[in-house]
C-alpha cells in the first residue's frame, strides 16, 4: 500500500481517515478511536507521507505528534476545506475534503505551532478575556453609581482613584448597603488588575527569552505585547506565507521597516 496523502478529521473521541496514493486512488478509509489512531497511522504510513487536518482545536497538538514521527503535516483553515465537501457534511466526508484540498496547487496552509507558541497565544487569549472582563466591570460600576447621582470619570485609572473617595465620602448619597456592594466591585476590579499585571510580567519575561520577539522589538512602535503576540502567531516567519496569511495593520504614523 503506497499511501502518499492522508486527510484526517479530528474530534474528541473518533477520528476519520481518508488516504490516497500517488494516482489519487483511495487506499484506506476508516474511523479510529482517539487512543489508537496514531499507532494505526504509523503501521500503514511510511515517514514522509503528507497528513492534513483542519486548523481547529487540538490540531497543533496532533500536528506536533505527527511531525515527531517523521510525517509532513499540513493544516488547512476550515474555510479552504469547505469548497471540497461533496455531499452532506459528516466526519467521513470532511476527511475526504481535507485530503482533496491539501493536494490542490496554491492551497494555503497554517504552520504547526510549537508548544512555546501555544503557551504564548494562551497567555494573550487569557489576557484579552481579562481585559474584556475588567472593562465590563468598570462600566458596571459607572452605571451603578450613576443611579445615585455620581458621575464616574472617564478612564480606568481615574475610576480606580475615585472608588476609595466615593466609599469614604459620607455625604455623597450612597447607602450603607450599596457601599458594601461597591466595596466588592472594587475588590473585583483589583483582582482583575492583578491578574492582568501578572500576565504582562510573564509575557515580558517570555519576550526576553525569545529571539524572534527581540528582533520585533527593534521595530518602531512595537512593544513587548505586540512583539509577543506576533511571535506567538507567526513563529520564526521563515515560511514567508505566514505573514501574508496573518496581515498586521500598522499604525498610520509608523513607517514599515524590515526585520
Amino acid at each position: 500500500m503506497n499511501i502518499t496523502r492522508v486527510g484526517v478529521d479530528i474530534a474528541k473521541s473518533v477520528f476519520h481517515v481518508h488516504a490516497v496514493d500517488a494516482h489519487e486512488q483511495l487506499q484506506w478509509q476508516c474511523k479510529l478511536k482517539r487512543g489508537q489512531w496514531l499507532d494505526a497511522l504509523c503501521r500503514r504510513l511510511s515517514p514522509g507521507a503528507e497528513i492534513g487536518m483542519e486548523a481547529c482545536a487540538s490540531a497543533h497538538h496532533w500536528g506536533g505528534e505527527l511531525q515527531r514521527r517523521g510525517y509532513r503535516v499540513k493544516l488547512i483553515a476550515a474555510q479552504f476545506v469547505k469548497p471540497y465537501v461533496k455531499s452532506n457534511k459528516n466526519d467521513r466526508v470532511d476527511a475526504e475534503a481535507i485530503c482533496e484540498a491539501m493536494g490542490r496547487p496554491g492551497m494555503r496552509f497554517v504552520s504547526v505551532k510549537t508548544v512555546a507558541q501555544q503557551d504564548t497565544q494562551a497567555s494573550h487569549r487569557i489576557r484579552e478575556e481579562l481585559v474584556s472582563q475588567r472593562t465590563a466591570k468598570a462600566n458596571q460600576i459607572r452605571g451603578l453609581v450613576g443611579e445615585y447621582g455620581i458621575v464616574a470619570p472617564v478612564g480606568i485609572q481615574r475610576l480606580r482613584q475615585a472608588l476609595p473617595q466615593w466609599l469614604e465620602d459620607a455625604a455623597n448619597g450612597l447607602t450603607s448597603e450599596f457601599r458594601v456592594l461597591l466595596t466588592g466591585l472594587a475588590e473585583d476590579l483589583r483582582y482583575l488588575d492583578n491578574r492582568i499585571q501578572a500576565l504582562d510580567e510573564n509575557i515580558a519575561q517570555q519576550v526576553k527569552e525569545d529571539p524572534v520577539a527581540q528582533r520585533l522589538l527593534k521595530l518602531r512602535g512595537v512593544g513587548p505585547l505586540t512583539a509577543s503576540a506576533l511571535a506567538g502567531a507567526l513563529g520564526d516567519g521563515w515560511s514567508g506565507q505566514a505573514f501574508c496569511d496573518n496581515p498586521v495593520k500598522p499604525l498610520s504614523s509608523i513607517q514599515p521597516s524590515l526585520i
